[in-house]
């Protein structure tokens, strides 16, 4: 079921109205919504919002506005104009970068370490990293299957931001955090993967075989994907057992588990393999156990587990291969996507639109964020 967000809630409204009638210079604002638990949406409390709700630890810092943010299990990350890093919600795996000794926040708390300006951020499951101006990458929290990429010789937990040293050839643009596993790709376009390699998530492909039966490690170090040499990478994605990537010339590949939560060498692709039926991909993301696609000409294709509705086609069957999602909501084509554990969400003109098939309320069990312009913003 398709659910367009029709009216911001007061304090959003507010500031719409009072920065527009008195012509101040424009803000961002971050806006938050859904499960609370943990102080995940730093608000300064663990109450579940059921309505986008501006954060006030941003809102007191005007001249330093977010610039992008990323959600992970229960944790966010927010990456500021200058560069500087904040942290929120659960730290059991040391997830907030702020060392051992916090639990979790209620409200966003300064992550430092970072010898340049940071530009870029990423949430997985219980870990989290950060590219810097000069391309180098810095991880931290959970590394139980080398996540990190720090080697073997690193914790099962890391609490603050460590610098990837293997990386040091490479100048890293865009990381993907997955469960337990990583993607990473470099302003050449080269596509490294790393951590638990299991269902084949990594693209190495197998690595050895014990009477038909493959066996599958981590890799504790970035390691180039050979099947994608000499192909140039624009896009990354990470799901739970599967990966996604997409060339500067929109051609989609996909590794890993195929279908929802199956086992067996027929449901998993252990090498990148092309999605023929998607032309000229633009955009892609990897939920729990659902992949969706946004073309060149916004249109939008989902596939995998449908549980709770979340791939947006209607009722709750799993969809084996991509199908096309159309709906009267769209007023513009489809621009972005971004899928949770097991909801999805799509940015259309200016517009942002949820689903989750029949059970609305499962949804907001769970958590977004947006950023906005507070001069005027327009009531969707």
């Amino acid at each position: 079921m398709w659910r367009a967000a029709r009216r911001w809630p007061p304090l959003l409204r507010r500031l719409s109205s009072d920065t527009a009638s008195s012509k101040a210079p424009r803000q961002r604002v971050a806006a938050l919504w859904g499960n609370g638990d943990y102080g995940r949406l730093g608000l300064g409390a663990l109450e579940s919002r059921w309505s986008p709700t501006a954060c006030p630890f941003f809102l007191d810092r005007a001249a330093d506005p977010p610039a992008s943010l990323s959600c992970g299990g229960a944790h966010t990350l927010f990456l500021t104009q200058s560069g500087r890093v904040f942290a929120t919600g659960l730290n059991d795996f040391g997830q907030l970068g702020v060392g051992s000794s916090v639990t979790h926040t209620l409200e966003p708390v300064e992550v430092s370490g970072f010898h340049e300006r940071v530009v870029e951020v990423s949430a997985g499951n219980h870990h989290s990293c950060a590219i810097t101006a000069d391309g180098k990458l810095f991880v931290w929290g959970r590394n139980s299957g080398g996540q990190l990429g720090l080697g073997k010789g690193a914790g099962k937990i890391v609490s603050t931001p460590t610098k990837v040293d293997s990386l040091g050839d490479f100048r890293v643009k865009m990381v993907a955090l997955g469960s337990e596993h990583s993607i990473a790709v470099t302003d050449e376009g080269e596509v490294l993967s790393w951590g638990a390699a299991g269902s084949g998530r990594l693209g190495h492909g197998h690595q050895s075989s014990i009477l038909g039966f493959s066996l599958t490690s981590s890799e504790y170090t970035p390691r180039l994907i050979k099947n994608l040499d000499g192909i140039k990478i624009k896009k990354i994605a990470a799901g739970m057992l599967h990966s996604a990537c997409i060339d500067e010339k929109g051609t989609l590949f996909i590794f890993g588990q195929k279908t929802e939560k199956g086992f067996g060498r027929s449901n998993e692709a252990f090498r990148p393999v092309v999605v023929e039926e998607i032309p000229f991909s633009e955009d892609v993301d990897c939920g729990g156990y659902h992949t969706c696609v946004v073309t060149d000409s916004g249109d939008l294709y989902s596939w995998g587990s449908n549980e709770n509705g979340c791939l947006g086609l209607g009722g709750t069957d799993m969809v084996r291969s991509p199908e096309i999602l159309k709906s009267s909501l769209f007023k513009l084509p489809v621009s972005k996507v971004s899928c949770g554990w097991k909801h999805t969400a799509v940015i259309s003109g200016d517009n942002i639109y949820t689903w989750v098939g029949e059970a609305l309320m499962e949804l907001f069990s769970r958590r977004a964020i947006l950023l906005v312009d507070n001069w005027g913003m327009e009531t969707m």
